[in-house]
């Protein structure tokens, strides 16, 4: 057997590098798909836990409308019209503040709204025969 040239222990030292690299990466892989608690790397170390995942963030309505209005009033700001830009701003104060309760319909009122639709729907079937 001959003697490996310079080029070629290069090249060996290169591609044993990119093993111990994948090696790892594989590991890091595996590791992250098995529970995380003792897991072991192969080479003696303990895998680093995963972080765990925090519940859904919620925003309230009043924070939603803020962000809103100051969204509005940017896309009215870089298409130069001053106008929507000040009653944004005032907009977005309203928002901040609450205001009155959200009315609700009773269901006698929801059916008379209900037949009247039917009937303009009847008319309109009717007079298109």
């Amino acid at each position: 057997m001959s003697t490996p040239s310079i080029a070629q222990l290069q090249r060996a030292i290169a591609i044993s590098e990119q093993i111990e690299k994948l090696k790892a990466d594989l590991n890091s892989v595996l590791s992250s798909a098995q529970s995380t608690e003792g897991v072991s790397t192969g080479n003696g170390k303990q895998a680093a836990a995963e972080p765990k995942a925090k519940g859904k963030r919620t925003m309230s309505a009043s924070a939603r409308a803020r962000i809103a209005a100051a969204q509005r009033a940017r896309w009215a700001k870089s298409k130069g019209n001053k106008a929507a830009v000040t009653s944004e701003a005032t907009l977005a104060t309203k928002a901040a503040k609450p205001g009155k309760k959200k009315r609700t319909m009773s269901p006698e009122a929801r059916g008379r709204i209900v037949a009247a639709q039917k009937a303009r729907w009847a008319k309109f079937r009717k007079a298109k025969k």
